[in-house]
Formats: C-alpha cells, sequence, structure tokens
C-alpha cells in the first residue's frame, strides 16, 4: 500500500497516529456492526422460512377448497359471490427495528370478516373457503413486510462490508505505511544532528 503523500514532519507525524487510531477504532465498531446485522439478518431468513412453510400449507388447504365449492355449485354462483365480497385495506409504512437500526416497512391492517351474503346464496364451505383465503392474505402481508426489512438489511450488511474493506485494505495499511516512512525520515534526520552535533563537539575540543 504506498503511502500517503505528505511532509515527514512531527506535527504530520501526530496527525497520522490520531488518523490511525480513528480508523482503527472505526474498523472495529464497523465489524462490530457488520457482525449484528448479519445475526439479524439470518434471524429474519428463518423467520421468512418458516412464513414461506406456513404459506405453502394454507394455499394446500384454501384452493382445494375452493375448487370444491367451484365443483359444487358452479363457477358462476361463486363469481356472484365473489362480486358481493368487499373489503378495503389500508396500507402504510411502519417502523421497525433490526439490529438496533430503524427501518421504514409496509403494514397492512386487515378489516375484520363479514358476511356479504345471503344463507339463500351460501354454500356449506362457504365460510371455510373466506376464512382459509384470509389467513392466506395475512400471512403474505407479512411476508412482504419482513422481506422489505430483509431487503434493507441485506443493503446495510452490503454498505457496512464496504466500509470495513475500505478500513482494512486501503486506509488503515495507507496511514500504517505514512506513519512508519515519517517515523523512519525523523529518525535518520536526529542521527544526522546527532552526528553533527558530535563533530562539533569533536572540533570545538580540538580548538
Amino acid at each position: 500500500m504506498a503511502k500517503s503523500n505528505i511532509a515527514p514532519t512531527k506535527s504530520n507525524l501526530l496527525a497520522v497516529k490520531a488518523q490511525l487510531a480513528v480508523s482503527q477504532d472505526g474498523y472495529e465498531l464497523l465489524e462490530q456492526k457488520r457482525e449484528i446485522l448479519v445475526m439479524d439478518l439470518m434471524r429474519m431468513v428463518d423467520k421468512v422460512k418458516l412464513l414461506e412453510q406456513k404459506i405453502d400449507e394454507t394455499v394446500a388447504k384454501a384452493y382445494p377448497s375452493l375448487k370444491n365449492m367451484l365443483m359444487a355449485v358452479g363457477s358462476d354462483r361463486v363469481e356472484r359471490i365473489a362480486q358481493g365480497v368487499s373489503y378495503d385495506f389500508n396500507i402504510k409504512e411502519k417502523p421497525m427495528t433490526a439490529a438496533g437500526m430503524q427501518f421504514n416497512s409496509i403494514g397492512v391492517e386487515l378489516p375484520e370478516r363479514q358476511l356479504f351474503y345471503s344463507f339463500m346464496d351460501s354454500f356449506a364451505d362457504t365460510d371455510k373457503v373466506m376464512a382459509e383465503f384470509f389467513e392466506l392474505l395475512e400471512l403474505l402481508t407479512e411476508m412482504a413486510s419482513i422481506r422489505t426489512i430483509v431487503w434493507r438489511l441485506a443493503m446495510e450488511v452490503k454498505k457496512t462490508q464496504r466500509r470495513v474493506n475500505a478500513l482494512d485494505k486501503m486506509v488503515i495499511p495507507q496511514a500504517q505505511e505514512t506513519k512508519k516512512y515519517i517515523e523512519s525520515v525523523l529518525e535518520e534526520r536526529e542521527r544526522e544532528n546527532v552526528f553533527v552535533l558530535k563533530n562539533l563537539k569533536s572540533r570545538s575540543e580540538k580548538r
């Protein structure tokens, strides 16, 4: 790693030492932050896997129920029932904390299930179909929220890793090389000064 192009003076040596100390402290803090972010990211990924399993299980129940309903009453009647169902969903941003950091995710407020059809128009498993698809909607909503946080955490890990690499591979080695160079130059000057002083002293004594 090339050293910084600065004059080898004592004041610059003090400045480089201060920069090196700050960089090393920053590296340790960023490394700790990266580890915490990765741990939280892995925890969220595990949560996503569990949700995916629940979604698969719910889909495996909901769609066969819908298929049975279609076969029992026909698609026209199912369509008439479906057209009578109307819900309003409130989608908004919501703050979430992960790895000690605040992120904005999405939240959906699901309304309570209601009966939009009469008993004359209903099918024996209509409520079951509605309940299972409502459950699926809740799981998908939660999945969307968690995936948003996972994506943001992954981006933060990537950004932190770049900073860690920059300090480890560039900033700290360059500061170390510059410090070593200035110290060697100052030591050489000190030896030269000592040599000159000895010569002057020796000449003075001879006179």
